[in-house]
């Protein structure tokens, strides 16, 4: 199933953030100053001059033409690559994320794209992990994955490779934040943790495809997994590390901040251990951090709880689409584009959900929950 070739003012939004100098916060700037992004790739000369803090090269950008050619390139390239776009103007687009300071504009995601609309728990930490951190890292994402939470990490070798495989090992829910595209694998050392996030996780970037890795996206993708999530954990972190830059962003977010203790002469546990002075939730298993859960997501657990009291169970799946799904009715070609399930797999799941009395086939091929 291929991308989404044009949703809403994606094409615009797109157009506008391929223009230089501009970043997400100088996109929004113009696009709420001319009313639209649209309005913003159109504005002339005048109208421009009129825009407080606008360089004088960005302005010659913007007059030189919209970069509409490079939008379409890219847009065909997502779909021939398989890979959902969202842009900020998209109703799909993450809650969470779009609440944060400096918001990506444009999100590309390959694999399940459900995963961003499900209550999350980012795991970071030292890529030079001891074996502990390792272990204490696989052991937490695995028990929360269990508890149907999303572990969102960022793929780097150490604590973020443990936090996805725990994820995996249990049959549960991961995505990786990368500081390159979807479609280059980074690290190499991780190519097969990446292809199978690709097909049963997700991997989700704000960079345009073929973007190589470089040092300066790194912490600017930090700010991506802690805004995905409810919390973020912080296993094993040196006194200055890209985890630490993890954590304040979170703070920063209104989000929970935890950490794991550990040996008190380890270097690796400085940063761990400044973060527990400060105030971070002292981590020794998943309950520490699921009870400090907003209310929302224990209420929706609750509601999953009494569903099997009362003889209804659902695969992880099946909850998934079941999650995706409204009271107002949705077309099956709008509910495999926001799960990123096959035509097969979405009908199959669609008629067990029907069956067991959870949804309703409606006329013109769309379904809804039954209330």
């Amino acid at each position: 199933m291929g991308g989404v070739l044009n949703t809403g003012d994606l094409r615009d939004w797109l157009a506008l953030s391929l223009t230089p100098g501009l970043g997400p916060a100088g996109c929004r700037t113009l696009a709420d100053h001319f009313g639209s992004p649209g309005k913003a790739l159109s504005a002339g000369k005048d109208a421009l001059a009129k825009v407080a803090g606008l360089k004088q090269d960005t302005r010659e950008a913007l007059l030189a033409g919209p970069r509409y050619k490079e939008a379409d390139r890219e847009i065909t390239r997502a779909v021939d690559s398989d890979v959902r776009m969202f842009s900020w103007g998209d109703s799909d687009y993450p809650n969470l994320l779009r609440n944060i300071h400096n918001p990506p504009i444009i999100l590309y995601v390959k694999g399940r794209v459900d995963l961003l609309h499900i209550a999350s728990v980012g795991i970071v930490g030292a890529r030079a992990a001891s074996d502990y951190g390792k272990k204490i890292a696989e052991a937490l994402a695995g028990d929360l994955a269990r508890q149907g939470l999303v572990i969102s990490s960022g793929l780097a070798l150490g604590i973020d490779t443990a936090a996805h495989i725990g994820a995996l090992k249990v049959g549960g829910y991961t995505l990786a934040v990368l500081g390159c595209g979807v479609d280059y694998v980074y690290p190499r050392h991780n190519h097969r943790l990446y292809q199978k996030l690709g097909a049963e996780g997700a991997l989700v970037s704000e960079y345009p495809l073929g973007t190589r890795p470089e040092s300066f996206r790194f912490p600017a993708r930090n700010r991506i997994i802690s805004g995905l999530s409810a919390g973020v954990v912080v296993v094993e972190a040196a006194k200055r590390s890209g985890s630490l830059i993890t954590a304040y962003q979170a703070l920063e977010q209104g989000r929970e901040v935890f950490a794991v203790p550990g040996r008190v002469d380890s270097v690796k546990s400085e940063g761990t251990h400044r973060l527990l002075k400060e105030g971070a939730k002292l981590v020794h298993c998943a309950e520490d951090i699921i009870e400090e859960l907003p209310f929302d997501w224990k209420k929706e657990k609750e509601s999953g709880e009494k569903d099997k009291e009362t003889d209804i169970s659902l695969s992880p799946q099946e909850r998934s689409l079941y999650i995706n799904l409204d009271v107002y009715p949705k077309t099956i070609e709008e509910i495999i584009l926001q799960t990123g399930l096959s035509p097969q797999k979405s009908g199959e799941l669609l008629l067990l959900l029907e069956m067991k009395g959870l949804i309703r086939a409606l006329p013109g091929n769309c379904y809804q929950r039954v209330s």
